[in-house]
């Protein structure tokens, strides 16, 4: 299994960091992507890349922390990107439900990190939440200019997920899809293809069910998987190599393939 979004430099994990991952790996999990939130948590994402075969990092802006970018935020992140074992730009996005930064600044600097991305040929990791509109135009805007990317931890509609999909882009799909109340979710699994599905656990948030409100780590990956399966009426193996397939395709790592 490939973990597609977690955030291991979280506070969270500092008891525990380097035994968690361990245990991660134990439970069958062969890669994990650690988008960062900001230029520290981007700088902490690779340091853990480099001090572990299975992490990979990469380097973004969260919107919540857009208000706190300027021009040398970007050189900062052009600068990051050039380490070895990063694999795309984000956290990037938009969250219209804590609007912890303007709308517009918001806009201005997912804008920005989309460019940068097409600049460097890396995919995008994408946070959209309550803001899907504006997301997919400006996503849309860039399309020529970028290889590809995900909207992780996926929350809109079928009809949403039919142009993020018809752009080539990825769907990240998490522990919201065992809730009891996932309806959306579900729907979008019964809809996508399995091979432009992630599986993520976006840790130490969204625990599946029926760990809900508890700390999330990579190792409930499996639970996701088990949702997967049940909806399409597949066997777990088969849900754990095609998003892995698709995990490697678009984060291409195979290029590293004595990291992990």
């Amino acid at each position: 299994m490939i973990d597609s979004h977690a955030h291991y430099d979280d506070e969270q994990f500092d008891a525990d960091r380097d035994e968690i991952i361990r245990k991660a790996v134990e439970a069958g999990v062969t890669h994990i992507i650690n988008p960062g939130c900001d230029v520290e948590s981007s700088q902490q994402a690779i340091a853990l890349a480099k001090k572990h075969p299975e992490v990979f990092a990469a380097v973004g802006v969260h919107p919540h922390e857009a208000s706190s970018c300027d021009e040398q935020t970007l050189l900062r992140l052009e600068a990051l990107a050039q380490e070895e074992k990063v694999v795309a730009i984000g956290e990037i996005g938009l969250d219209y439900h804590y609007d912890f930064s303007p709308r517009e600044v918001q806009k201005d600097w997912f804008a920005k990190q989309v460019a940068l991305a097409g600049k460097l040929g890396l995919p995008i990791i994408i946070h959209d939440r309550e803001s899907h509109q504006d997301v997919l135009d400006i996503v849309k805007a860039f399309r020529s200019e970028l290889t590809t990317g995900v909207f992780h931890c996926f929350s809109g509609s079928v009809e949403m997920a039919k142009a993020v999909l018809d752009m080539g882009f990825y769907i990240g799909i998490g522990g919201s899809l065992t809730f009891k109340n996932a309806r959306k979710p579900v729907e979008v699994v019964q809809y996508a293809p399995l091979d432009r599905l992630l599986i993520e656990t976006d840790c130490p948030y969204m625990a599946p069910e029926p760990f809900r409100g508890r700390r999330n780590w990579s190792g409930y990956l499996k639970y996701v998987v088990e949702k997967i399966a049940a909806i399409k009426g597949m066997d777990c193996l088969e849900v754990e190599r095609q998003t892995s397939d698709n995990a490697r395709a678009l984060f291409g790592l195979d290029r590293f393939a004595g990291a992990a």
